[in-house]
């Protein structure tokens, strides 16, 4: 079945509980050592990104169900291909079978291979975590809500940084504030927003033998 054919309505929500956990895929978005170049990362949020990220991997991986990394290139020098930075954080260590796609995009899908990915796959849901929350995960969650995906966020597995208002240099906007506004926007209306917890009870329910579960 094409994911086309589970939109019931256009602009609903498809609801993770209506998606079983076995049609999921992890993305993991722009967790790379080009953040970590300039002073910005000192005043990241979330200092259990780590911790949450690979706890989220394992889990899938355990489940034998899809893990697809991403990195971010653009013209910034920390984000070129060709920089030392460019590449993923070092607790991040993908499989073979688990694809690296580099985009050049806000969301994950308009300039890789991800859709076809997902459709072979047999995916219908994805899990979203990584960087920034706001920015790359946020976008790449409301396009997967409207391409007919079930879509869990996992606030709590991405980070970001303090915005500055470029109009009043004196202002900003801190990372309280932006995870505030990301789950009032974001909830309900293109996804589930949900926890490391929560996921990892609905994936250790998986005990299918690898064969059995999503094709990888």
């Amino acid at each position: 079945m094409s994911i086309y054919d589970v939109v019931a309505i256009a602009g609903t929500m498809l609801d993770p509980t209506e998606v079983p956990i076995e049609q999921s895929a992890l993305l993991v978005i722009d967790a790379q050592d080009s953040f970590k170049v300039g002073p910005r990362w000192a005043r990241r949020s979330n200092p259990a990104f780590e911790k949450n990220v690979s706890a989220l991997v394992e889990a899938y991986r355990a489940a034998h169900l899809p893990v697809v990394f991403f990195l971010h290139t653009d013209s910034d020098d920390a984000f070129a291909r060709d920089s030392p930075s460019f590449k993923l954080m070092d607790f991040l260590r993908p499989r073979k079978d688990e694809p690296v796609m580099v985009k050049n995009t806000r969301n994950c899908f308009t300039s890789t291979t991800l859709q076809p990915y997902l459709i072979e796959k047999g995916v219908r849901r994805v899990g979203i975590i990584g960087i920034q929350m706001e920015q790359c995960c946020e976008t790449t969650a409301r396009l997967a809500a409207d391409l007919g995906y079930a879509v869990d966020f996992v606030t709590e597995a991405t980070i970001t940084f303090p915005i500055p208002n470029w109009d009043k240099p004196d202002e900003e906007l801190g990372v309280d504030a932006i995870r505030e506004r990301t789950e009032y926007a974001l909830r309900r209306r293109f996804e589930r927003i949900t926890t490391v917890n929560q996921l990892e009870n609905e994936l250790s329910a998986v005990h299918r033998k690898p064969s059995e579960t999503i094709r990888r």
